[in-house]
């Protein structure tokens, strides 16, 4: 088999596997948006929470996709971003201070990332940072402000943030597969994501 075929099929091989994972995110997407850890959650209870809630799981996945699909700084930029920024968020949250408009802004960011991998929007360092702040603000504040009161709240938290991190280390990993395999298919996770996305926004919009 010549090398050329080699290559091709490698090819096919991977960007069906990114289709693949695109199905698995979709049907995340259908998970309920945000649940409560319960009476005695701590470490194990906040990193699972991530994963119960399609928006979050979505957005995580993206910031590292787009990271690694502008490449360096915003490769590592956007995943320090986003966790800094949402511990922020679930700071204000706890403290009782009013954030308007947080679930329709949680479910924005899946929409706005997954069209800027679709788009392979070629931001400026200031306003990819700037974008995903902004979202981590708010999905921090929606989850600190559910964070069970008879949790352990460090103990929650730190599950959830490296729960975070590992999903902005698949989405960087997704990114770069994406970019050497089939950028198509990259951008096709992308669509599917901003579709999902769209989903959610309906159904802020009519909650």
């Amino acid at each position: 088999m010549s090398v050329a075929r080699r290559c091709a099929l490698l090819r096919a091989r991977i960007a069906a596997r990114v289709v693949a994972v695109s199905a698995l995110c979709l049907y995340a997407g259908t998970a309920a948006a945000h649940s409560g850890g319960g009476p005695g959650a701590g470490f194990a209870a906040g990193f699972a929470h991530p994963f119960g809630g399609g928006d979050h799981l979505l957005a995580m996945v993206c910031v590292g996709a787009w990271g690694a699909q502008l490449g360096s700084p915003l490769r590592l930029a956007l995943p320090t971003t986003f966790p800094l920024m949402m511990v922020a968020g679930a700071a204000l949250a706890l403290w009782g201070l009013p954030l308007p408009a947080v679930e329709g802004g949680v479910a924005l960011s899946v929409l706005a990332l997954g069209a800027c991998i679709a788009w392979r929007w070629r931001a400026p360092v200031w306003a990819a940072c700037a974008l995903v702040a902004g979202f981590a603000l708010l999905h921090g504040y929606a989850h600190g402000r559910e964070l069970p009161v008879a949790a352990d709240p460090a103990g929650y938290s730190l599950g959830f943030v490296l729960a975070t991190g590992l999903l902005h280390v698949f989405g960087i990993g997704l990114g770069e597969l994406g970019l050497r395999a089939s950028p198509v298919a990259l951008r096709g996770f992308g669509a599917a994501v901003a579709a999902v996305g769209a989903a959610f926004v309906v159904s802020a919009l009519r909650a």
